[in-house]
């Protein structure tokens, strides 16, 4: 399928919809119309129908979109078919939380090695995951041709931890440390800050209380 390119907020929306349009699937509902997905991802449906037609015509006027026929698109589209192996980067915490969920929810990612540098836990398996030392780590990414990790380490180590993935190959991080990491041009950095997302949350809360 050729690739589209579309604008980074409808990339973000389209795991919304596929997860619904699988609930809907199971329900065994037939069609969707886009105020409907609209009430359930709370997105509104003026922003669907413009997310969808990046893809052309995937419904029509008067009937709304066939939701099995909408899942496959989407399925094809957000590489459901093919499994991502994901290396995880500091076993602490957070980490021990990220293997333990390890995505279940998803069919199609899988965390496959962690590291560390902590002799207790190196050289077992955790959630079914074996965890290497860190001096593994670019013969493991290397064999295991995996080129997206999450990075879990405490934030003193980040950008040193950083910098050996780079070096391993790694073209894509989920950062879960506060810190910003400096990348190379062709590596992509998404930033997870745990703490600036509830106090987002915590000021909108408190803003909607003084509106009323």
């Amino acid at each position: 399928m050729e690739k589209v390119k579309i604008p980074r907020a409808t990339a973000k929306r389209l795991p919304l919809y596929y997860r619904y349009l699988i609930i809907l699937s199971e329900s065994g509902k037939e069609k969707v119309s886009s105020t409907e997905l609209s009430d359930a991802v709370q997105v509104d449906s003026a922003s669907i129908r413009r997310d969808f037609s990046y893809f052309g015509a995937l419904g029509k006027r008067g009937y709304g979109y066939d939701v099995k026929n909408l899942l496959g698109f989407f399925k094809k589209i957000l590489n459901q078919d093919t499994l991502t192996n994901v290396a995880l980067v500091g076993v602490g915490n957070l980490g021990h939380a990220l293997l333990n969920y390890n995505f279940k929810r998803s069919n199609n990612i899988r965390i496959s090695c962690a590291f560390d540098i902590d002799k207790n836990i190196t050289g077992r398996i955790l959630s079914g995951v074996p965890v290497y030392d860190m001096s593994e780590l670019k013969q493991q990414l290397s064999d295991q041709q995996i080129s997206i990790a999450v990075l879990t380490v405490p934030s003193l180590h980040a950008q040193k931890t950083a910098d050996e993935m780079f070096e391993a190959g790694i073209q894509g991080i989920m950062n879960f440390t506060p810190i910003r990491i400096s990348a190379p041009a062709n590596v992509r950095v998404q930033n997870v800050d745990l703490a600036t997302e509830l106090q987002t949350l915590i000021y909108f809360l408190d803003s909607d209380k003084q509106d009323h």
